[in-house]
């Protein structure tokens, strides 16, 4: 009989994929940048178009029962999927090492008696561990995990609305440090990049959901909303004086309670993302056995984020974005307007250009200042149109 996971647990898992200092550092990057009443509008209209794709998205593995790169073989074919799950893996494993760093790195401001290079290696180890045992044998403890977490963190950001903290800004007060605040589409694109990251992981979960439509709602709405939540913290943080996680916990007086939340949000997310490079190298080779695969993910990061990943943290998430949102436009118009049975890669060769105009509009538009829709949006738009193109020739076709 097949595991199958209720609302909850993917509520669970989807919450805690959001819970992480990734997040909160882009809340942070916001705040630090542009005056507060200039970001709500851009930052809420990127997390909803991001939560919508995520949905669409997972919804594709939850009705296909398929992990996230076995789905898009029917649109890019068989080499094209192999070539988008090799993508998938590089792109975890610098993202499991991002994450990593950016906790070990959080974790230095608290003055732990431990240096970045050991701290890294036991978040590494309790992921790896994890991974090897198993999403479903750890579940109960994974669910106790995301409630002492999720209560942490509203203790946290209680404070940091003035509870105990001295010399603290008012949350509406603070405003840019800098000279040219950044504009509306590049806060929406920092806003949109988190949940863009995860288009290329979400089926990998939704594809074991009880009820397709529901289960992959729950994960959507549950990232959304814990992101924008992460993003409010870091923003929070800025608003008492500071840029620094871990000095907001001393000032919050959350000193020992600081270590815990900076842990468990590193590893709530490093999990799913080494998971996940298990599950795209098992649609590379078949054969391979996607824990071990996870496994060693995480050692690989861990190398990584040791080494210094961190310095191109921000250019890396663009990167992911080029890659994998004008991927997931051509997916979807592929899987919802089109006629063809699921599993027909006969126009593979006409999405895989689509794929990569987008890609190309995306690279051409990232470096200009202020582009309307910001490079993310353009991207899917193109990648979008001209899938549909080809799903009109061929439906047109077939009616002949």
């Amino acid at each position: 009989m097949e595991n199958r996971t209720g609302l909850f647990s993917n509520g669970v898992i989807w919450f805690g994929v959001a819970v992480s200092v990734s997040e909160i550092e882009a809340g942070i990057q916001l705040a630090s940048s542009s005056p507060i009443d200039s970001i709500w509008l851009p930052l809420v209209l990127g997390h909803i178009i991001g939560g919508i794709l995520l949905f669409f998205t997972g919804l594709v593995g939850a009705r296909l029962r398929v992990n996230a790169m076995e789905t898009i073989k029917s649109t890019f074919g068989e080499y094209g999927s192999k070539f988008f799950s090799s993508l998938n893996v590089m792109q975890l494993i610098a993202w499991v090492a991002v994450l990593n760093a950016q906790g070990a790195a959080a974790m230095m401001g608290l003055n732990l008696p431990i240096s970045f290079t050991l701290t890294c290696i036991i978040l590494s180890l309790i992921i790896a561990i994890w991974v090897y045992v198993g999403l479903y044998r750890l579940s109960k403890v994974t669910t106790v995990m995301m409630v002492v977490l999720t209560i942490l963190l509203a203790i946290l950001s209680f404070k940091l609305l003035g509870g105990n903290i001295t010399n603290s800004l008012p949350i509406a007060s603070f405003a840019s440090t800098n000279s040219a605040p950044l504009s509306f589409w590049n806060i929406f694109e920092i806003s949109i990049a988190m949940p863009i990251s995860w288009l290329p992981v979400i089926s990998d979960y939704t594809k074991d959901v009880e009820n397709p439509v529901n289960g992959t709602m729950i994960s959507a709405v549950a990232y959304t909303i814990a992101s924008l939540w992460m993003y409010i913290l870091g923003m929070q943080i800025v608003g008492i004086g500071t840029t620094s996680i871990a000095q907001s916990i001393l000032m919050a007086g959350l000193g020992a309670t600081g270590v815990i939340i900076l842990v468990l949000s590193t590893v709530t997310s490093n999990f799913v993302a080494a998971n996940s490079a298990g599950e795209s190298a098992k649609a590379i080779i078949n054969r391979i056995n996607p824990r071990i695969a996870g496994v060693v993910v995480s050692i690989l990061s861990c190398v990584l984020a040791i080494s210094g990943i961190m310095d191109h943290y921000i250019g890396f998430l663009y990167l992911i974005a080029s890659v994998f949102a004008p991927m997931a436009a051509v997916l979807l118009v592929s899987f919802y307007l089109s006629k063809e049975e699921i599993g027909n890669a006969k126009t593979w060769y006409w999405n895989l250009f689509a794929w990569f105009a987008g890609f190309i509009v995306y690279q051409v538009t990232v470096g200009l200042d202020s582009i309307p829709l910001g490079p993310t949006l353009l991207a899917i738009i193109v990648s979008a149109v001209l899938a549909y193109i080809g799903v009109l020739v061929k439906n047109k076709s077939q009616a002949i």
